[in-house]
Parts: structure tokens; sequence; C-alpha cells
């Protein structure tokens, strides 16, 4: 790598050195600038974060009330020994934030995950032009390209509509942070209640408070809740939900899981659900494409996902690419790495929190 590099690789995660931080390590260090909550972005043990203020209530949730963190607004810039930083939206779940990084003429931007379809729940996506742009690529595959927003919501709304229609709840799993909330928002929440697990419920909260419209949500043991409700509701839950005794209070029910493998039969197969929707906060092959296009880096360094496709097709296009070795979601599990742990309720024994990676 050449010595000028704005960002290298260390075992911790990648280093700054003229700015002696880190973005998203792995490990714990004096300095991390943390792009999202996602549990594989934003570990525990560092002495200083800082994030996008949006990022303060899932950051403090999952690293605890105490960490030092301080926030920036979207654009507002600091200088840390010489080194301008800033955070620009990334589009991928609340408080998702690029990492824009200029000293001594150079602008180097590291994506954390992202996608440029918005959806309504954080600023979408913003190119940022830069030298060298450092992109995620977990679904860096040509197979993968999402449907529209208004097309996969048609299709669930559909889906719970029928299941309505024939006396069942629908319950569709999605992960906790960001899907689960992207579904709220998204749904038609006059076809009926809309119940949801208590893994999901505090991150509404988070979302509710930092402006986001989000229907009503009710809780299973809501004394409110009668049985001729569960019969038309949609229930959202964790994956760690499926077979677990908290399903049984909704008797004869359709599943279904939301996910971007979902596009891939044997994914769909594992899953073992009735419905399998096709639905990523992740960018498919075309927004990869647009996306590093957009921000006219002549060298771009891909971090996670199929990395070696990626990358053969960024030389073909004439770009210097290569390869970080990282830490970030497997390729092959993107839910797991995604996936926050808030406590599960008391009331809802049986029901273990997702797993963290």
């Amino acid at each position: 790598m050449p010595s000028s590099d704005l960002i290298v690789h260390r075992p911790e995660g990648l280093y700054c050195p003229p700015g002696d931080f880190y973005i998203d390590p792995w490990r714990p260090v004096s300095r991390a600038v943390i792009t999202h909550a996602h549990s594989d972005h934003a570990r525990m043990g560092s002495a200083h974060y800082l994030a996008h203020t949006d990022s303060a209530g899932t950051l403090r949730n999952r690293l605890g009330a105490d960490i030092a963190l301080q926030t920036l607004a979207y654009a507002e810039v600091i200088d840390h020994h010489g080194v301008r930083v800033s955070l620009h939206p990334a589009g991928h779940v609340l408080g998702s934030a690029q990492v824009r990084i200029e000293h001594a003429g150079q602008v180097w931007v590291a994506s954390g995950d992202y996608k440029l379809e918005d959806d309504g729940t954080c600023p979408p996506f913003e190119p940022v032009r830069c030298h060298t742009f450092i992109t995620e690529s977990t679904f860096g595959l040509p197979i993968y390209r999402w449907p529209s927003q208004p097309a996969l919501f048609a299709d669930i709304n559909a889906w719970w509509a029928a299941n309505a229609a024939a006396g069942k709840a629908s319950v569709l799993y999605a992960y906790a942070f960001g899907k689960a909330q992207r579904l709220l928002h998204g749904v038609d929440a006059s076809i009926g209640p809309i119940v949801v697990h208590g893994a999901v419920e505090p991150l509404n909260a988070v979302y509710r408070a930092a402006g986001v419209a989000l229907p009503p949500t009710l809780r299973v043991t809501d004394p409110g809740l009668t049985k001729a409700d569960l019969k038309r509701a949609l229930v959202l839950a964790p994956p760690s939900a499926a077979g677990t005794p908290w399903l049984k209070r909704f008797g004869e029910h359709s599943d279904a899981f939301a996910s971007g493998w979902m596009l891939v039969r044997g994914a769909r197969r594992r899953r073992g659900v009735d419905r399998g929707f096709v639905m990523s906060d992740h960018a498919d092959w075309p927004s990869l494409q647009k996306a590093i296009g957009a921000t006219g880096a002549e060298r771009v360094i891909v971090t996670h996902g199929s990395t070696e496709v990626m990358v053969r097709w960024l030389c073909e296009q004439g770009l210097d690419a290569q390869v970080f070795k990282t830490e970030y979601g497997a390729d092959d599990n993107e839910d797991d790495a995604n996936t926050m742990v808030p406590s599960a309720p008391a009331e809802e024994p049986g029901t273990q929190p997702e797993a963290a990676p």
C-alpha cells in the first residue's frame, strides 16, 4: 500500500494514520468512527466513538449507556489532527453514514453498508465525490437485483390481506433493527392490527423518537387484543422466534421471511417458510455499480461480500481496485451479522434473542 494512503488495514480494523482513528474497528481501539449501529460495524470496548446523531440511541442500547460518544449531523465537518472528517447519508438504516476523510489534498470515503433506493426510514444515500472509495459488496453478483419498493409492498400487502381473509395471522420474519421498521413504514396498516415481538418494539421507539412515521404496533400480551384480531394480524418477529412457544399464541398462521437472500431458491428452501420476500438494506448489483460510478473515484477498495467478482469488474472498467480483508458481515449470512440484540421481555418466555456474530 502507498505510504500516503489515508486508510490502511491493521489487525484492529481500518486505520487512518494522520488522524489516528479507526473506522468500524473489530477490536477495541482508542478512537472509533462508526458508520452505523449493526453489530458487525459497532463493537464494544473502544475508548471513544464518533457517529451520526441518529445512531446515538441504538449505539447506547447496544454498547452501553455510558460509552464516550461524540455525534455529528450529516455534512458537519470536524478537524482531527489536521484531517477533515464528515458523515454523509448511506441510506442503510437509521443513523447510517459514509465517512468522508480529507487530508493533504486527498479525499477518501468509506461507505459502510448502503443502499440507493429511498425507503423513507432514513435519509437516502448521497454520492460523495472522492479520489478513493471504500465500498461494501454484500450482494456484488449480477443475479442480485431488487424489486422496487412499490412492487415489494404490493406483494406483502396482498399476502397479508389474503391470509386475513382466510382467518390466519401473517407472521413475517425480519431482523429487528432496520428491516422491521422499513416493513412497518411500508405496509398498508388498514389491513389489520400489527403485532411485534419484544425484540422489535424497543427499536421502533428509537425510530419514532427520531421522527420516523411508523403505524401503531401492539404486543401479543396487550389486553385489548382479541383472538379475532390475531387471526387477521401482521406479526413482525426476528427469525429466532421461529419454532418457539411465543408463536403458538397466533394459532394457524402463514409465515414468510424478508431478506435479499430470498432471491436464491436454496435459501428460501432452508428457511422452510411459506413465502420469501426479496428485501435488503444493502445495494444490489446495479446499485453498487451506480454508487461507485457516482463517486468519480479512480481507486476502489472492496471490504466484504462478493469481493473477488466486484474487484474483477472494477478492473475491467479501468479502475484501480483491491480488497481489504475485514470482519464485517459474511456474504453468506447478511442478517446474522446485522442483528442487534435488545433484551427479550420477560413476558415472552421461550423466545431467544437473535445471536450476535
